[in-house]
């Protein structure tokens, strides 16, 4: 289709200038914004209902409800629109960083109404914005900060019934519901550096070395890779210090041959549930990973950026370093921004032959 005349039914000007919108793209109405678009068939430019560009003549003019629905009849956005959405994103990325740091600074997290009143939003539209900036829900996100606090609570003196209060838990049997979820084990067992959780792995091999496969009771736990099967181990061992380890089944072995067979052919995907554990600002970033495409990269400061704190370039960096899901968690498509591959993990090597691979896929 020719973007520069894309086809669309003809209406008479007569038409156009009876149209209400009509009049408020002559009056370059701001409060129309929002509500509809107009796109000049003569230019295959679509503009906002305020834009100060020369007027077009109305027999050249079709309306849209929104952007994208000028862009699917084949429209371009003005170079004005263009800057208006990116000043829209950054204006999004700002508020949601302030909700964020609502959530993460209250013993009781405001309502997504509160939140969304802040913002300047309709709770729906504050909704939408916030997952789309985050990759989670305000709700989701509330709870992983909550589960962060206790965390750090269990880590102190206090005793586990006020590390559950202080951490925003209304009650025991509120939080006990849950536990299991929040930390993958009961929280006396996680103050006590994992004992009694049982945790189930094994060490195999792929094409880029040895591979440990760990799960816990949610999910899997920990994907390593490296060239000594024993270090990769003592590295289960550090963070699991006090688990009890035990070495797979047969039933488990199902595990580890998927999981490899994901590394050799990433274009498969991984079909395993995942049991995600780190702060709530370090759960942002892999979410925020785990939404580039195989086959594509994003910065450092890109992923800062959309996570809504642009300035958190060297956080994003080691959160990236504290990722224990290898592949699954893909660390490895994160580079400078000037293309250079930086550090991984478990190697700028592997790291250079995952992306390889999922550029061949």
């Amino acid at each position: 289709m020719n973007a520069s005349a894309p086809s669309h039914p003809h209406a008479s000007a007569p038409a156009i200038q009876d149209d209400p919108r009509w009049a408020a793209v002559q009056a370059r109405d701001p409060a129309a914004d929002g509500r509809f678009v107009y796109a000049v068939r003569t230019t295959g430019v679509w503009c906002h209902p305020s834009s100060p560009s020369r007027l077009p003549r109305p027999e050249n003019v079709v309306f849209f409800d929104t952007p994208e629905a000028a862009e699917a009849a084949g429209y371009r956005p003005s170079r004005r629109a263009a800057g208006d959405r990116a000043a829209l994103a950054r204006q999004h990325a700002e508020r949601v960083a302030h909700a964020c740091r609502q959530l993460e600074n209250t013993d009781e997290p405001p309502s997504l109404a509160q939140l969304a009143e802040t913002a300047g939003m309709s709770p729906y539209h504050f909704h939408r914005v916030f997952k789309a900036v985050t990759g989670v829900t305000p709700k989701a996100y509330a709870l992983a900060q909550r589960a962060r606090r206790l965390r750090e609570g269990l880590e102190g003196e206090a005793s586990i019934t006020d590390a559950i209060f202080d951490a925003g838990f209304g009650s025991n049997s509120r939080f006990y519901e849950t536990s299991n979820q929040r930390l993958g084990m009961r929280p006396k067992d996680w103050r006590a550096g994992g004992a009694n959780a049982e945790i189930r792995f094994a060490i195999g091999q792929c094409s880029l070395g040895a591979i440990l496969v760990a799960r816990s009771e949610r999910g899997v736990c920990a994907i390593l890779l490296g060239e000594d099967p024993e270090a990769l181990v003592r590295d289960l061992q550090d963070q699991f210090p006090r688990a009890h380890l035990i070495g797979g089944d047969a039933g488990f072995e199902e595990w580890v041959a998927r999981v490899v067979g994901f590394v050799e052919a990433p274009g498969i995907g991984l079909d395993l549930p995942l049991d995600v554990r780190g702060t709530a600002f370090q759960e942002r970033v892999w979410q925020a990973l785990r939404q580039i495409p195989p086959g594509s990269t994003a910065s450092y400061a890109e992923i800062a950026q959309r996570i809504g704190m642009p300035r958190a370039v060297r956080a994003v960096a080691q959160a990236c370093g504290a990722n224990h899901l290898a592949v699954a968690i893909p660390c490895h498509r994160v580079v400078r921004s000037d293309g250079a591959l930086s550090g991984y993990r478990w190697g700028v090597d592997r790291k250079r032959e995952l992306l390889r691979r999922e550029g061949a896929a």
